[in-house]
């Protein structure tokens, strides 16, 4: 069983924001691989899916993005999976818009979502697939921008990098994260 968790912020106001593109991704996750319809359950949404013969949990926290961690923290308890068996979708200041990486491990590189995941688990050994959004323009501050909607430009980009993302999370699912790694890194230019 794997846990596939999209970082967000719930409610309409955030739909189609920067900061909520592990939603997306998620939500095309479960539509492509027609899961369950989501259920409450550890202060999120939650669905089940089947990928390449793979039990798959897709979890959407509603804890708000800098309090994640504790979502998952119960996801992870209630199944009884390791960091492993995780992976964590989310938006990355730091990758040119639509740019997808995907990492076996490693630092929050300052996503407040990461940075809580990190301290619920008390580990860093998970997967994280981020999907660049870019920097904000000159005078603009950070969470304006990561809270502000995409514009009908990126909004092109990120239709691919979303299809990208989900295709790499299969990838991650039927092959391991080395596979996944080798193989939609380089596609994507990471």
């Amino acid at each position: 069983m794997k846990l596939v968790v999209g970082l967000g912020n719930p409610g309409r106001k955030y739909d189609q924001t920067r900061h909520n593109i592990g939603f997306m991704v998620a939500d095309a996750l479960v539509r492509r691989y027609v899961g369950s319809p989501p259920t409450t359950k550890f202060e999120g949404e939650i669905s089940e899916c089947r990928i390449e013969n793979e039990k798959v949990l897709v979890l959407c926290p509603h804890t708000y993005m800098n309090a994640s961690g504790q979502s998952v923290r119960k996801a992870m308890d209630f199944y009884k999976l390791s960091p492993e068996d995780i992976l964590v979708i989310c938006d990355d200041l730091n990758l040119e818009t639509g740019r997808v990486r995907l990492r076996r491990s490693g630092s929050a590189g300052g996503q407040k979502g990461l940075v809580d995941i990190i301290r619920h688990l008390g580990s860093e050994q998970w997967a994280r697939l981020k999907i660049g959004i870019g920097r904000p323009p000159a005078k603009w501050q950070v969470s304006d921008y990561v809270l502000g909607k995409f514009d009908k430009t990126e909004l092109e980009e990120m239709e691919h990098a979303v299809v990208h993302s989900c295709d790499a999370t299969a990838c991650w699912v039927a092959n391991g994260v080395t596979e996944a790694m080798n193989r939609y890194n380089a596609a994507s230019g990471a």
